[in-house]
C-alpha cells in the first residue's frame, strides 16, 4: 500500500506553507485523492511534483 499524507503532512514534507500546497493542487501540479471530505496526497504524487518542478527549474 502506498503512503498517503494529509495536507499538513505533505506541506511539512515539502517544507512549504499550506497555501503554497493548495496552489500546487489548484494548478494541477500536485495530484490528490479525496476520501469523503478529506483530501490526501499520495507519496508518489509528492515525488512526481518534485520531479516536474525540477524539470522546469533546469
Amino acid at each position: 500500500m502506498n503512503d498517503v499524507f494529509t495536507i499538513d503532512e505533505a506541506a511539512e514534507r515539502l517544507r512549504v506553507s499550506r497555501w503554497t500546497l493548495y496552489n500546487l493542487i489548484r494548478t494541477n501540479q500536485l495530484r490528490t485523492i479525496k476520501l469523503g471530505r478529506r483530501r490526501l496526497v499520495p507519496a508518489s504524487a509528492l515525488t512526481e511534483c518534485l520531479d516536474q518542478l525540477m524539470e522546469v527549474a533546469a
